[in-house]
């Protein structure tokens, strides 16, 4: 650990210590966000969260909450993803300054990879929010930043009801904010750094004998902060909700229409060779085409390419850069949900939803030459279609509170990979879905049956002091894979298991402080799609799939918790035991995208501490900080198919050991001002670790200044925001292409540079 890192967690103990001698009393405030954390379906109120609720009071498992109020200080249409990241545990990673950038978006908890963890919106499943995704959308897609009002995370064991099925390693639920009781228009305007302009806006009916809703909408645009090409994004977003004494109904409505420019995937070496700075050709056809016929020309013979790239196109490889490449995406999710209090201690809820999706990666690539172009576009291009339920019932017994739910979904979805060729005089420029492909690679279509099930007990006692969790949930995901074109694997794979326990105690043994331990079991189901055990050939996927096992979990934690007037704080251990780790193994480079091998590569053992503190010592000043370690090691070695592999005690890629974030704040009057800055530790990029990212540091910033009661408007906001302020240059993403064995002289083009300072500027008025 470097030195600034060992006087930040020195500070942070000495808080601690000052913090609990002198605070006396309980925060209002803190209980209110406790409360409001263990909000769990759609019908319950996370919209009263403000801050961030550091400690979970209350709770019987590691537990933080941000608020709307939180949220809105970061940059406007920032991922609600990337203000999670001052949480403890929580490492995640983009290319750009509001972490949407979906081909960058990496998040890891606990060494836990995206797709190991739980999503949610107002309880709807998103899947896995990867990029290639099988079974849902990114947050980004489901809502406009601006209508969150909560996010909430459990590092470990996710709380029991939550609809997934690939949380090993924890859950992240977010909740949208209910209309206004108050007629009212919102309407936001950014600009900022590289062409940056986002418009918000939104209109309030107020409440109309129970019922209330608004529409809103967003579009964002902004070029490249390197290279050359836009990203856009445009969405719609209604919810309405009708409430009596004993029915509430609410519906939910969103649209998306994403468009992103890719940012080049940078090796080690070539970052070394080029700079941090290097990108893509685009718009120089003729660079890439001089490129490519290199690559045409002297395919067998290493050196004569190498040097004809040197001499025509400035770069050493083929893969340095390509002439441009694009993400496209449409989204189209519903959902309706009601609770209705059916009497004094039955409380029944359902949920249903819609979601469909259409997305294209495209890459403009030398690998496949046109007839008279040495480049074709080659995509990978998704469909989703699924339908889901969710009823609840729940029976309030006095020290008893009894919950029981089921959720079914279907779940049609389709993958291809195809190539477009392209006319000579006409680079592929253009940002939108190709169509009537001139060669077809793969194609599968993958029908998959989820059953789910949760039946659990909250117990209180001495007067609440005491309270346990105990429950469990059954899981039964069946995957119908189906082969229309190509050579990938078709066939059925399921993953089952009908008891995974949970249980969790809480002790409040002063008025202030309360320990709190939980175990958890979950299972990952397989995943279908591109990085599934579908993903290689027939051949392999029946030799693989008699002594396939899904990936399961064992999760403990313990912690202490205190809560008082200027100061909070909980500190966590836990142990998780990884099993079944699922490991596809690349064949080729990314970009050619072979069929990869499939299987089980042994363990990961995982053991850490977490420790976050909040200290206001007045008002007006507010002191945040996480600080986390985290070592999760390989268990055992593993076959790739030829060799043994000896990644027994070698650190798991993408998981930095230290994590340390600190944020300063000072709010007085109509006036607000903030600094943080977050520490990450070295990664590794290998499963032999021979090959690392250095660690760093970055710092964003923001003042604001609101205006109330104004004579033309109820209040007018103007927020400045700088992102890595003092310009850091530094490894972001790692593991956008996947992984490898071994790469000691760093070749492997998987990693992203994080985006420079960049400043944006935000009225933000309400009428």
């Amino acid at each position: 650990m470097t030195t600034k890192t060992t006087i930040l967690a020195a500070s942070i103990l000495l808080c601690l210590h000052a913090g609990m001698a002198n605070a006396e009393a309980v925060s209002n405030e803190a209980q209110t966000l406790a409360g409001a954390a263990g909000a769990t379906a759609a019908g319950d109120d996370a919209t009263t969260l403000d801050t961030i609720s550091v400690v979970g009071t209350g709770q019987t498992r590691q537990v933080q909450s941000i608020g709307a109020v939180e949220l809105e200080r970061a940059a406007a249409g920032t991922s609600p993803l990337k203000a999670m990241a001052k949480l403890p545990g929580v490492n995640f990673q983009s290319s750009d300054p509001w972490g949407n950038y979906e081909w960058s978006s990496k998040l890891s908890i606990r060494g836990f990879s995206q797709q190991q963890l739980g999503f949610t919106l107002d309880g709807v499943p998103l899947g896995d929010m990867s990029y290639g995704n099988h079974n849902g959308l990114s947050i980004g897609r489901a809502t406009i930043s601006e209508n969150l009002s909560a996010a909430e995370l459990s590092q470990g064991s996710g709380a029991i009801d939550t609809a997934s099925t690939g949380n090993l390693g924890g859950t992240l639920r977010f909740f949208t904010a209910d209309p206004s009781t108050e007629y009212g228009v919102r309407i936001a305007q950014t600009l900022g750094s590289n062409g940056t302009t986002r418009t918000y806006g939104r209109l309030d009916t107020g409440d109309h004998g129970g019922f209330s809703a608004y529409l809103s909408g967003s579009f964002h645009d902004a070029d490249k902060w390197k290279g050359d090409g836009p990203q856009r994004n445009a969405q719609v977003n209604a919810k309405a909700v009708y409430a009596t004494d004993s029915l509430t109904l609410k519906g939910y409505v969103a649209t998306s229409r994403r468009r992103e420019t890719d940012y080049a995937d940078l090796s080690l070496q070539s970052a070394k060779r080029l700079g941090m700075d290097w990108d893509n050709f685009a718009y120089d056809w003729q660079r890439a085409i001089d490129a490519a016929n290199c690559y045409q020309a002297y395919k067998a013979d290493a050196a004569a390419q190498k040097a004809c790239l040197q001499q025509n196109a400035g770069v050493d490889s083929i893969d340095d850069a390509y002439y441009i490449a694009r993400g496209v995406r449409d989204d189209d999710l519903a959902y309706v949900s009601a609770e209705w209090q059916a009497s004094e201690r039955v409380t029944l809820g359902a949920t249903t939803y819609y979601h469909r999706n259409e997305g294209q990666g495209h890459w403009a690539t030398p690998y496949v030459p046109s007839p008279n172009v040495p480049i074709s576009v080659r995509t990978t291009e998704y469909d989703i279609e699924r339908t889901g339920v969710m009823p609840t019932v729940a029976f309030d017994l006095g020290a008893h509170r009894l919950e029981a739910g089921l959720w079914l979904e279907k779940n049609a979805h389709g993958v291809q990979r195809n190539h477009y060729f392209v006319p000579p005089d006409s680079p592929p420029d253009g940002l939108h879905f190709l169509r009537q492909p001139d060669i077809r690679v793969f194609r599968q279509r993958f029908d998959t049956d989820t059953r789910q099930y949760y039946v659990m007990d909250h117990m209180e006692f001495a007067d609440g002091d005491f309270a346990v969790d105990a429950g469990f949930k059954g899981t039964r995901v069946e995957i119908d894979g189906k082969r229309l074109i190509g050579s990938r694997a078709g066939g059925k794979l399921e993953a089952e298991d009908n008891f995974l326990p949970q249980v969790g105690a809480r002790w409040r043994f002063t008025a202030n402080e309360e320990l709190f331990g939980s175990y958890s079991e979950n299972m990952s189901a397989f995943r279908s799609g591109v990085n599934g055990p579908h993903s290689t050939s027939q051949a392999a996927f029946d030799a693989a799939v008699a002594d396939l096992e899904p990936e399961t979990s064992r999760t403990i934690e313990a912690g202490l918790r205190t809560s008082r007037d200027a100061f909070q704080a909980s500190v966590a251990l836990y142990r998780v035991d990884f099993e079944n780790r699922l490991l596809a193994i690349a064949r080729c480079a990314g970009i050619v995208g072979c069929a990869a091998s499939f299987a089980n590569v042994g363990d990961v053992e995982t053991r850490g501490a977490e420790l976050v503190a909040q200290w206001n010592p007045t008002s007006a000043f507010t002191w945040y900080n996480s600080l986390s370690f985290n070592q999760s090691e390989y268990a055992s070695d593993y076959v790739d198919g030829v060799n043994v592999i000896p990644a027994k005690g070698k650190q798991v890629v993408d998981a930095p050991e230290r994590l340390f974030a600190t944020e300063l704040r000072w709010a007085q009057g109509g006036f607000e001002a903030q600094l943080g800055a977050k520490y990450t530790d070295e990664r590794y990029l290998t499963y032999l670790n021979d090959s690392k990212v250095d660690d760093f540091w970055v710092a964003d910033a923001s003042a604001s200044y609101q205006w109330t009661g104004l004579s033309w408007a109820e209040s007018l906001k103007l927020q400045l925001n700088v992102t890595n302020l003092f310009d850091k240059e530094y490894f972001s993403s790692l593991g956008t292409n996947g992984f490898v064995t071994s790469d000691p002289t760093g070749l492997n083009y998987t990693l992203q540079a994080g985006a420079p300072r960049q400043v944006f500027l935000t009225a933000d008025i309400r009428f």
